[in-house]
Formats: C-alpha cells, sequence, structure tokens
C-alpha cells in the first residue's frame, strides 16, 4: 500500500503594517513632483530674467521674487539704444532661409535613403551623418575662406549658405520615413504617380508633425546662431544674437537692460514654440500614421 505525503502548508504572510499617520506615497505621484520640481528649476531663470528686466533701474539688484513696481524703462532704454527691430527681422530672415533650405534638402535626402536601394547606400549615409560629428570649428576656416573668396563677407547670404543643409534633419526624417506604410508608396506608383508626385501628394501629407516638430528645432537653431554670424558679419548690429552680445558688452553692470534686450531676443521664439508645441509632442510620441 503506497503511502501519500501531504507537503506541510506553508502559514500566511503577515500583512505589511504601516505605522499610524503614515500612507504609502504612489509612484504616479512621487513622478509628478520630481517632474514638477524639474519644470520650475528649467522655468525660473526665464522668469528671473523678465523680472530683472521688468524692475526699476534702482532695483535691478533686488533679490525680490516679486518684481514691484513694474518698469518698463529699460525695455524702452534698449529699443531707443540698439537698432531692435531690424535686428528682429534679419533675424527672422536669416533663420526662416536657413529653416526652408534645410528641410527641402532633408526631405529630399531622407526620401531617397528611406525609399530607395541602389550600390554603396548604407555606406553613403554613413559618411553623411558623419559629417555630423564633425566640429563646427573645425570647418569654419575653410567655410570663411569660401565665403570670402564668394564675396559674401558682411552679408546674410554668407551665414546662410554653410548652413543650408542638416545632417540632424536628415537622420530624423529617414527614422520617419522607415516607418511609412510602403503599401501607399506602391499603391501610387501603381496609380501612374512617379516618385516626385508620390513624395509630395502622398509622403509628406502624413508627416506634417514631424516636419513642423523638425521646422521648430531647426528655427531655434539657426535663431541662436552667435558664432558664425559674429565671425561673417563685421556691423555688430546685423543680427540680434550678435547686437545683444555688443550690447552686453557695451552696458556693463546695466543688468536690467541687458536682462530685457535678452527677453526681447527670446521672446519670439518663444512665442512661436508655444504655440506649436503639440506639434513636436505628436513627433516624439507618434511613429508612422494615425
Amino acid at each position: 500500500m503506497a503511502l501519500v505525503t501531504i507537503a506541510p502548508v506553508a502559514p500566511p504572510s503577515a500583512p505589511v503594517s504601516v505605522e499610524p499617520g503614515r500612507r504609502l506615497l504612489p509612484t504616479g505621484l512621487l513622478g509628478h513632483a520630481v517632474l514638477a520640481v524639474l519644470a520650475v528649476a528649467a522655468i525660473f531663470p526665464i522668469y528671473w530674467m523678465f523680472a530683472t528686466a521688468l524692475r526699476a533701474p534702482d532695483d535691478a539688484l533686488s533679490l525680490s521674487p516679486l518684481p514691484w513696481p513694474l518698469s518698463l524703462h529699460n525695455f524702452r532704454y534698449v529699443w531707443d539704444t540698439i537698432p531692435m527691430g531690424s535686428m528682429l527681422v534679419n533675424t527672422f530672415a536669416m533663420a526662416l532661409a536657413m529653416t526652408v533650405s534645410q528641410l527641402l534638402l532633408a526631405i529630399l535626402a531622407a526620401y531617397g535613403f528611406a525609399m530607395w536601394n541602389f550600390p554603396g547606400k548604407r555606406l553613403l549615409f554613413m559618411v553623411f551623418i558623419g559629417s555630423w560629428l564633425i566640429p563646427f570649428q573645425v570647418t569654419m576656416i575653410p567655410n570663411y575662406l569660401l565665403i570670402s573668396q564668394l564675396g559674401l563677407l558682411n552679408t546674410i547670404a554668407g551665414v546662410v549658405i554653410p548652413n543650408l543643409c542638416s545632417a540632424f534633419a536628415v537622420l530624423l526624417l529617414r527614422q520617419h520615413l522607415q516607418a511609412f506604410p510602403r503599401d501607399l508608396v506602391d499603391a501610387a506608383r501603381i496609380d501612374g504617380r512617379n516618385s516626385w508626385q508620390t513624395l509630395w501628394w502622398v509622403v509628406l501629407p502624413n508627416l506634417r508633425p514631424a516636419l513642423a516638430a523638425l521646422g521648430i528645432m531647426l528655427f531655434i537653431s539657426a535663431w541662436n546662431e552667435y558664432l558664425w554670424p559674429s565671425l561673417v558679419l563685421r556691423q555688430s548690429t546685423a543680427l540680434l544674437q550678435v547686437g545683444v552680445r555688443s550690447f552686453l558688452g557695451a552696458e556693463g553692470d546695466n543688468w536690467g537692460a541687458v536682462m530685457a534686450a535678452s527677453g526681447l531676443a527670446c521672446l519670439p521664439i518663444f512665442l512661436i514654440y508655444l504655440f506649436l508645441q503639440r506639434y513636436v509632442v505628436d513627433a516624439f510620441v507618434r511613429s508612422g500614421l494615425k
């Protein structure tokens, strides 16, 4: 007769004891608290810049978190001292020209790398992306000599031409195009559309969030450009970033006026991002088609 062994039953685990008056902090609440702290740390320098700009000239070094009484004296002084209006127009034109050219070339290059197969495709793409890793200081002198020989020194075109193409833009659009359904491309070709028509009428309408986000990033990068324009342009008041830097050196310790000039310089780009930030979120959260 076989013996039947019964395994011992383990005692139930003891409940987790929580001290009176204390509750376990939810993970989601902790994450939101960390994000709130990081957001405050990122926004506070911008707030302090505008707070200092809105103070009266005698209170420029005040440590009060709220500027009171409010004063627009620093903004009026900056607007009357340097040609802020013309610098805003020139900087906007320069940034827009660079953004449009980089987007156009990135669309064509990324479409070729993502949709076409040709000998040496991978090697050519690696070489193209490798140009992104070369520091600007390495190509600065050759570009300056080329611009000088073309007679484009002290012109906006001399600032734009060496920056007509962006390897980062090509890489980002190529990643989005690789996730694009090939069935739509094949259907467009069956309908008799050539590659150019397929790109502009089928592919691009479905990449609007990615193009908008990339355009915003390229525009911000061009708007904040300082080193190359300071080398090409001899007039220190031609572009905004160069003009603000020269104003900083001339004013010395007039921090209220310096903060007002910096606030006027970043205000347009801040408003652009504020109204178009949803496209940036859509581009990085979503992939492919809706």
